[in-house]
């Protein structure tokens, strides 16, 4: 049986130690771009987008340190995104993984620069020679471009731009809210599980059910993430609760109730977990991952 809090802590360790690998190239390792980089970079997180990465490649039988280089590169950009998001001009946070963000810790300016420099460093890691040795170009070429598209503005990016005119427009319809998230969050963890299937080598029938997993695990991220700043610790989730309501967002909870998000959540991680019905114990990792998605506290 399946050890997830292991698992986890295992990957976590070879996925820090190869972003601390990355970050000591930089021909000035102790600039002050380059801290606030590491900064942002290594202050703890659950590492979920490139633990699903590594997963999936296993899961269709894949070599899980080949897929070290892609797992490296979605977890600086989804770095760059919180640098970003935490800004003044965006949700204007203090607080996050129990530390000041980044441009508290320094200030606007470097931390726009370290979010900047995280996404490039990403796609200059998603090129190199190291990922180009261990993965036929076209698979290479197709991974760059799934992940091009789920970080821009027809993935993250749009999604982060309907969540800040939502706050102007008032109360969502439930459609319009599950569509934002799709984009806003949904999109870069499917396309950490579909560039990890790509990498192992995946069939096109594993590809498609694998696609159904990381979209309904992907939404019920953002449903728990609504449901936390309802319910949650904010000394275990090292950021503040409250704040959905405060900025009068559209949430799962604010729109249907806190029993019936909680419902949605457990829906949607079950239709994850049946899309995983043709895949043996390599899986097991993202059967466990799934369910715990909507039992974390933080």
């Amino acid at each position: 049986m399946l050890d997830l809090k292991l698992y986890l802590l295992d990957k976590r360790k070879q996925i820090d130690a190869s972003l601390h690998r990355i970050l000591e190239t930089a021909p000035r390792p102790t600039a002050r771009i380059v801290e606030a980089m590491r900064y942002a970079l290594m202050s703890g997180g659950k590492r979920l987008r490139p633990v699903l990465c590594l997963a999936a490649c296993e899961s269709v039988g894949g070599n899980a340190e080949h897929a070290m280089p892609v797992a490296c590169a979605l977890e600086m950009i989804h770095a760059y995104s919180l640098i970003h998001d935490d800004l003044p001009a965006m949700d204007d946070d203090c607080l996050r993984r129990g530390r000041p963000t980044c441009h508290i810790a320094f200030d606007d300016a470097t931390a726009i620069l370290a979010g900047d420099a995280l996404l490039t460093l990403a796609f200059e890691t998603l090129s190199s020679r190291e990922i180009r040795k261990k993965v036929h170009a076209e698979h290479w070429l197709d991974i760059i471009s799934v992940i091009s598209v789920a970080a821009g503005y027809k993935g993250m990016v749009e999604g982060q731009m309907r969540d800040m005119l939502a706050e102007r427009q008032g109360c969502l319809l439930l459609s319009e809210l599950e569509e934002l998230h799709l984009l806003k969050t949904g999109a870069l963890i499917e396309a950490s599980v579909c560039s990890g299937a790509l990498l192992g080598q995946g069939s096109f029938d594993q590809i498609v059910s694998l696609k159904v997993y990381s979209k309904n695990i992907g939404l019920a991220f953002q449903v728990t993430d609504d449901i936390l700043n309802v319910e949650g610790d904010p000394l275990i989730m090292g950021k503040g609760a409250g704040t959905d309501q405060h900025r009068c967002k559209s949430t799962y909870p604010s729109l249907l109730g806190l029993p019936e998000a909680k419902e949605v959540a457990s829906r949607l991680i079950a239709h994850a977990i049946e899309s995983l019905e043709r895949f043996d114990h390599k899986a097991n990792p993202l059967r466990a991952i799934a369910s715990y998605i909507i039992n974390r506290n933080r």
